[in-house]
């Protein structure tokens, strides 16, 4: 039976990678993960312990992205610490942006309008609107840069809401591909 259930489980985990983020979100808060308004996750990558763990609205995840929740280092210490074990909690902003493969770490909050850089290794505090980057991760600097680095940047190209087919061929004309 035990075999089964871990079957099911395994099951379950793979569809849900492939399935929409609204399916990922209805998952997660379902193991007690407390997730905003307007959010939208590319990953499922949220520890053992999704409880732990507090998501504010407007939050966009990106995929390969992991969450831990606990720290498995306390295997060194089983000798003197007998059945002990080390947890987390994991707290993310409102209007927050976590970039590709980002691992974020126990005892980590992001505040309110930040971004994380991809790869990053996150553990710590994080003030509102910071541009977190690195491994081991820091603030580098404002949001507020990084928006007039955006509103400047010849990249600048308003297509978000289209298809890929409907960008496409706006995004090789701005950079002159044929």
């Amino acid at each position: 039976m035990m075999i089964l259930k871990s079957i099911i489980q395994n099951l379950r985990y793979f569809l849900l990678v492939f399935l929409s983020s609204e399916s990922k979100i209805r998952y997660l808060r379902k193991q007690g993960m407390k997730i905003g308004k307007n959010c939208h996750f590319q990953t499922i990558n949220f520890s053992t312990e999704p409880y732990l763990i507090e998501i504010g609205d407007h939050v966009a995840i990106t995929s390969g992205t992991k969450f831990i929740t606990h720290d498995g280092g306390m295997w060194c210490f089983l000798h003197e610490i007998p059945n002990g074990d080390f947890f987390g909690k994991i707290k993310i902003g409102n209007n927050v942006h976590i970039g590709a493969s980002c691992i974020i770490l126990p005892n980590t909050i992001i505040g309110n309008n930040s971004m994380v850089g991809a790869g990053s290794v996150v553990r710590g505090k994080f003030p509102d609107n910071s541009v977190i980057i690195g491994n081991p991760a820091r603030k580098i600097t404002d949001l507020n840069v990084i928006k007039f680095y955006y509103q400047q940047s010849p990249g600048l190209i308003k297509t978000y809401h289209l298809t890929d087919a409907e960008k496409k061929p706006i995004v090789k004309k701005h950079f002159n591909i044929t």
